[in-house]
């Protein structure tokens, strides 16, 4: 490598170029810039089948967006220390770059990286909330360039909007309720503008060798279903812009009033891009904020959305407080409720076959497009956790594995915010009947008889959409499953499942009282 010395700007969920305070501080320096993503095979915050597959198709994009850049993206696979350490002897640079991740596994990697790059007298950075850029950047003058086009650079952060520690209660803790965490980041200071994209990102000399993304073998575990998945995905950082701009272009003025339901487009689609950082959740709240200011009927639905942006927030700041949230029952009296681990009626859930029509249709969704409607979710969760007694950790699995847009730190509060077990948690008694959903949400069964033909054919004499037939394509030969099947009876009744769940809780609390009384 000639010039000046280099960057390796290490890729992780951070997957764009727009609003990419790492990338700008490596572009900063003036030298080469070595864009890298590392697949470390013990990391376990890739998620399973779905999410591995999404994440393979997004780097295919950031390398056609590298390449327009007039940069590649080089792709690694091994222990990301021990990767660095070859990348840097291959290239000769002296700095590595990249943006902060929050999860316990990533949070003990990358000091573990940083403090072994930094013995070895290579500059290591982190970005996030609250780093300005003059380590990186001293003869640029960057914080004083960005700072004359109206950015905060002491607020420039890649995956959230507010670091987890930046925001305590009065005496210093972290919030456990999100109704006071929404009302302290409301406080704060404005969100800045986003950081402008790189026109051109400086190329080193001679790359190192890369991988081919093929040989990363992240798509190996969709098998037939990938094919199904992909005619509903939008890829991309272009995609993510697109989403957005045709969100807050109409949809964000009703969002108030539809984001409840799964029969309407009433939802802005950018899960999936924020899950793999194709596009900043800042960029987000800046597009909500201008469209209410554009127009007043835009108001109410913008401030709920902004709420929902924060509910991701508030995940990410009781993983980071709270790490066991992802594994264990957050409040650890739940420890004693007598879930039930995997069973066959949990089997039959997964493959939309419980006989209560508004969940099947959500898992058909969710194994179709690798995403499920937030109403759906919630019920979903509650028909398995509570009708059917199974232990959350047994839906967040699948959920895990079959989402595109999955999120480790959402994905657990969800699931123990529904189950009970949580922070914040919806009260145990409030069991969602998905017959009175789907009256209330679901009204004339266009939701239902999208996903399921069995019912649509039967019960609301349509012709099967196919979305709904192309489930049967999808699921693994090995269910037996057709279209043509009679749709099941339903597992459990629901009034008794909702008594079942009932007594174990009032069981439960019982004995907590107890313990209470003769502590």
């Amino acid at each position: 490598m000639s010039g000046r010395e280099g960057v390796i700007l290490w890729l992780r969920r951070d997957l764009r170029l727009s609003d990419h305070p790492a990338l700008c501080a490596a572009c900063a320096g003036g030298g080469p810039v070595i864009p890298v993503f590392i697949l470390d095979p013990k990391e376990r915050g890739l998620g399973g089948a779905a999410p591995r597959w999404r994440l393979s198709r997004s780097l295919a994009a950031l390398s056609r967006d590298l390449e327009q850049a007039g940069s590649r993206l080089i792709l690694r696979q091994g222990e990301a220390l021990a990767t660095l350490e070859d990348l840097l002897a291959e290239t000769g640079a002296r700095k590595v770059v990249w943006s902060r991740l929050y999860d316990p596994e990533s949070i003990e990697r990358d000091t573990r990286v940083k403090a072994a790059l930094r013995t070895a007298d290579i500059e290591a950075e982190s970005f996030g909330g609250h780093l300005l850029y003059e380590p990186f950047a001293p003869k640029t003058n960057l914080k004083e360039q960005l700072s004359t086009d109206g950015f905060d650079v002491a607020s420039f952060n890649a995956s959230l909007l507010f670091e987890p520690w930046t925001v305590q209660t009065k005496d210093g803790s972290p919030y456990k309720v999100y109704s006071p965490f929404w009302r302290a980041v409301s406080a704060l200071d404005p969100v800045p503008e986003s950081l402008p994209r790189p026109g051109r990102v400086p190329a080193p000399s001679d790359w190192p060798r890369s991988l081919r993304l093929e040989d990363l073998g992240l798509e190996r575990a969709m098998n037939r279903g990938a094919a199904i998945v992909a005619r509903h995905a939008r890829i991309g950082e272009a995609a993510a812009q697109e989403t957005l701009d045709a969100f807050v272009d109409g949809p964000i003025a009703c969002y108030a009033d539809r984001r409840d339901r799964p029969d309407l487009p009433g939802t802005s689609g950018l899960s999936a891009h924020l899950a793999v950082g194709e596009i900043s959740p800042r960029t987000i709240w800046r597009a909500a904020e201008a469209a209410a200011a554009v127009d007043p009927k835009a108001e109410k639905g913008a401030e709920v959305f902004r709420k929902e942006i924060v509910w991701r927030e508030f995940a990410w700041h009781l993983l980071y407080h709270t790490p066991h949230i992802a594994e264990r029952n957050w409040r650890p009296e739940w420890d004693g409720f007598p879930w039930r681990e995997d069973n066959e009626d949990a089997e039959r859930w997964r493959r939309g076959r419980t006989g209560e029509p508004f969940v099947d249709a959500a898992m058909r969704e969710l194994y179709v497009t690798g995403v499920m409607h937030n109403r759906a979710r919630m019920l979903t969760a509650s028909y398995l956790t509570k009708h059917l007694m199974t232990d959350w950790r047994v839906g967040e699995a699948w959920f895990r594995d079959c989402l595109v847009d999955w999120d480790p730190a959402s994905n657990a509060m969800g699931w123990q915010w529904t189950a009970g077990s949580g922070p914040d948690a919806a009260p145990y008694f409030r069991i969602y009947n998905p017959q009175t959903q789907a009256e209330k949400f679901d009204p004339a069964g266009d939701y239902v008889a999208r996903w399921l033909p069995e019912v649509s054919r039967r019960d609301l004499a349509r012709e099967p959409h196919p979305d709904g037939l192309s489930f049967f394509e999808a699921c693994p030969r090995r269910w037996g499953l057709s279209p043509d099947d009679a749709y099941p009876a339903p597992v459990v009744s629901l009034t008794a499942g909702r008594a079942r769940a009932l007594d174990a809780y009032t069981v439960l609390k019982n004995t907590e009282d107890s313990k209470e009384l003769t502590s």
